[in-house]
This record gives structure tokens, C-alpha cells and sequence, in this order.
């Protein structure tokens, strides 16, 4: 049985345009987005690359804008490619989707997977208390409905279509987790405490906390679409994992994968990081095909050899290197096209956006390069390893004496009840790289320091 498409646009709170407001609810969604405060600390979160390196390379703002400029031009694409499909109609209006795309990011903590880590081993089971965890895309969740405050009690207040975009991963915390994986300190070592970062990655999930979110979310499916919706598997690493996602979330993480896998790239190349050779070697003429096939059928005179002048104009001067970017975004959203899981009723569960094989292909052969080349280099594990231990040390300070140390909204929060591990961790999850490491030089560098140093 299909939901009642009216449903998807209710809000968890009540609330109605003024009569003089021309916005429908994917214009106000992303008006909400645009200027809430979360969104804007983006621009102080590190995307791959350290905060101050350069002022060039993307950061988790700049990142986010072309995820969302992407996701809009998917379902433009898509629009235009199969006007007759049925799943065309169940298509996001631009707004939404770009809304749904610009939040895939809020919940990142500073520092990136190091960040989340740490503050994943900071909510570890512990003498009886269980905190619950922490997980990147399960604090996006929190943000936009309990944190935000365009409402009393339902954060950011969405349609309830957007937040089924933002469920990434439909599975609760405590239904992911593997409990033989706990989160730990290396052992062994005789002088350092360091986090065991295979154990203590959390699992893809949203957060116990907000599965009164999630039932909400998921009321209009039918019993069978949501149970259905929220099976899982076990995962490579140990942990279950979820096996489905809306055709909005589709739309968002194809996008997010397009960006990381082209512009991150991009970033590399252009700040040296990475080297001809190295891209030569492992994004071969065979993982590229379908982008080869596309040069040589778009760009006949350019070259008899397209993958060889793609890694010349890639490594060669901004200009060049910037039409093969545009160009392999190009190729990636023309491609593609709608699948489906026939076991759902509801068109927002049954139909997904994806790329054919070729072009799958092509795109894992780009994350897997940035990947090994970028996120896994020395200079940038040795900063994240640096940002975790900064994490992990301002989280104990302040849970040593939360009623002392935490900020005055924070403090307010315990006084109504709150528990006070959740309450740091929303903290610091909440914190630009910036503010983390001052707030980390307040307590524990040696100067004296004053009240009157900026946070």
C-alpha cells in the first residue's frame, strides 16, 4: 500500500505558512537548512585536508554546495532522460533535494572520521552506563530534530520527506552494534593511550535517542514497506548493516560519492599531493572505460589516446584540469538511471537512482584512488590522529566536571535533565576544528590564558 503523499510533507510540530508566503515545503526546508547555525560551521570542518593548509582545497561547506548542486542536476537529468517512468513522478522538487543534500554533512564532528571516532569511544558501555554511541550520520538526524531551534522541541522542524532523505542508514545504534566490538585503547603500548580505531569505528546507524524520530518518520508505510525498509545484514566490519535507503537519500549519496570521488580529486591534483604516475597506475584505461569511450565519441580530435591526455590535462594547468573535471561530473550525472527494489509498495522506497556498471566502475576507481592516496597518506592520518586525542582529551576534562567546565547553554541542558554524556558530546560534535583546539589550549596549554579569549 502506498503512503498517503500528503503525509510526507507534515512536520513533527505544527506550523503554516503566513498567506502572503509563496514557498512550498521544499522551499522552506531549504530555507531552514541555509541559515541554521550547524549548516554554517561547516566552513570550519575539514573535508579531507587540514583547516589552514591552503585556501583553495574544499572544506565540509564548500563540499556540501556542490553535493547539493549535483543532487539538483541528478533529478533534473533524470526528469528530462525518463519523463514516462513511474518513478518519475515520486522525484523531489529541486528545493527538497538540494535541502536533503546541503544537510548530509551536519553531523560530522571536527576532524573528520578521526573526530567521530573519538567521540564514538568517549559514548563506549562503561561501568554499567550505556551511552549510546556516536555516529556521523545519526548526529545529523539529532541535529535537525531535537537541536536546531526553529521550533520548541522538534529542532529544524522538516517535512517528514526530508528527514526520510536524511535517514541514511534506518538502523537503530543498538540493533547495529556488535557487542564482541567495543570500542578500546590499543593494547600493549607502555607510555601512549591511543584509540583502537578498528574496534571503536561506531557502525551506520541513527541514534537510540531519536528512534521516537524514526517511528514518526516511517508512520505512513505500511507494516510490511517498514519493516522491510529497516532489514539489515552483516557487514564487513563486524557490524550490521542496513540494506535500503529512500529514493532521496539515493539521490543525496550519489551525489556526495560524485563530489568525493571528482572534486576531491580535484583537490589533490592540485595541491601536488598525488602524482601522474600514481593515477596512471591505479585508474587504468580498464576502470575508466566508459569516460575513455566518452572522450573519444565526444572529443574525436583531441587525442587517439584518451586516457593518456585525461592524465595530462588532469595533472597539466588549471584550465585543462578543470574541463576534465567538469567533464567527468558530466559523464557520471548523464548516466544516470532509476532501479528498483520490487519488494517495497511505496514509490519512495521502490525506486533508487544509480549508474550503470561502466560508470559505477569508473567512479569506485576515483574513490578508491582518493582514498588510498588522500585520506589514507601519513600527513593526513598523523593530523587526524593529532584531532582525535584533542577530542577525547577535552570530552574527559569536561565530563570530569560538566556543572564547572561546559558552556552556558550547554549547562542549561543538564539543569533540565539531560544526560550529561549526551549533552558533551552534542558539544563538541557541534565544534568547528577551530574552536575544538582553542577550547583544547584554554585547558591544558601552559600560558595563563584569559576570560577574554574568544572561543
Amino acid at each position: 500500500m502506498q503512503a498517503d503523499p500528503a503525509a510526507w510533507l507534515e512536520r513533527r510540530e505544527g506550523w503554516r505558512r503566513q498567506d502572503a508566503d509563496a514557498r512550498d515545503e521544499g522551499d522552506v526546508d531549504f530555507g531552514r537548512v541555509i541559515h541554521s547555525a550547524s549548516f554554517r560551521r561547516l566552513q570550519g570542518k575539514t573535508q579531507i585536508l587540514n583547516l589552514g593548509d591552503s585556501d583553495f582545497y574544499r572544506t565540509r561547506l564548500t563540499h556540501s554546495l556542490e553535493v547539493a548542486q549535483i543532487a539538483g542536476g541528478l533529478v533534473q537529468r533524470l526528469r528530462r532522460a525518463f519523463p514516462d517512468h513511474p518513478a518519475a513522478a515520486a522525484l523531489p522538487d529541486r528545493a527538497m533535494i538540494q535541502a536533503i543534500a546541503l544537510t548530509h554533512d551536519l553531523g560530522h564532528p571536527p576532524f573528520g572520521h578521526g573526530g567521530e571516532v573519538a567521540l564514538n569511544y568517549c559514548m563506549r558501555d562503561r561501568d554499567g552506563c550505556q551511552p549510546g554511541g556516536f555516529e556521523g550520520n545519526g548526529q545529523t538526524l539529532r541535529i535537525l530534530s531535537r537541536l536546531e531551534n526553529f521550533s520548541a522541541n522538534a529542532g529544524a522542524n522538516l517535512t517528514r520527506r526530508s528527514l526520510l532523505g536524511v535517514l541514511k542508514y534506518p538502523l537503530a545504534f543498538s540493533a547495529a552494534r556488535n557487542p564482541a566490538i567495543s570500542p578500546r585503547l590499543h593494547r600493549g603500548l607502555s607510555t601512549l593511550q591511543t584509540i583502537d580505531v578498528a574496534a571503536s569505528t561506531p557502525p551506520k546507524c541513527y541514534l537510540d535517542s531519536e528512534s521516537d524520530v524514526v517511528d514518526w518518520i516511517l508512520a505512513p508505510l505500511s507494516p510490511a514497506d517498514r519493516d522491510a525498509f529497516q532489514d539489515s545484514r552483516e557487514g564487513a566490519e563486524g557490524h550490521r548493516k542496513p540494506l535500503h535507503k529512500s529514493l532521496d537519500c539515493s539521490l543525496m549519496d550519489l551525489a556526495d560519492d560524485i563530489a568525493y570521488g571528482v572534486h576531491d580529486l580535484e583537490d589533490a591534483i592540485a595541491l601536488r599531493l598525488v602524482t601522474p604516475e600514481q593515477f596512471r597506475e591505479e585508474v587504468t584505461p580498464d576502470r575508466c572505460s566508459s569516460f575513455v569511450a566518452a572522450l573519444r565519441r565526444d572529443y574525436p580530435g583531441e587525442s587517439n589516446d584518451p586516457h593518456a591526455s585525461m592524465v595530462a590535462a588532469l595533472f597539466g594547468e588549471a584550465g585543462s584540469r578543470k574541463r576534465h573535471i567538469s567533464r567527468m561530473v558530466g559523464h557520471l550525472i548523464t548516466a544516470v538511471e532509476f532501479s528498483q527494489a520490487p519488494q517495497f509498495a511505496d514509490p519512495l522506497l521502490r525506486w533508487r537512482a544509480a549508474l550503470p556498471a561502466p560508470q559505477a566502475a569508473f567512479l569506485a576507481a576515483l574513490k578508491d584512488f582518493v582514498f588510498r592516496r588522500l585520506i589514507r597518506s601519513p600527513g593526513v592520518q598523523q593530523l587526524e590522529f593529532k584531532g582525535q586525542r584533542m577530542v577525547v582529551a577535552l570530552f574527559e576534562a569536561l565530563e570530569s566536571d560538566p556543572e564547572r567546565l561546559l558552556p552556558d547553554e550547554a549547562r542549561d541542558r543538564l539543569g533540565r535533565g539531560e544526560d550529561a554524556l549526551r549533552v558533551i558530546c552534542d558539544t563538541l560534535a557541534a565544534m568547528t576544528d577551530a574552536h575544538l583546539l582553542r577550547s583544547y589550549e584554554r585547558l591544558f596549554a601552559p600560558r595563563m590564558g584569559s576570560v577574554f579569549d574568544r572561543l
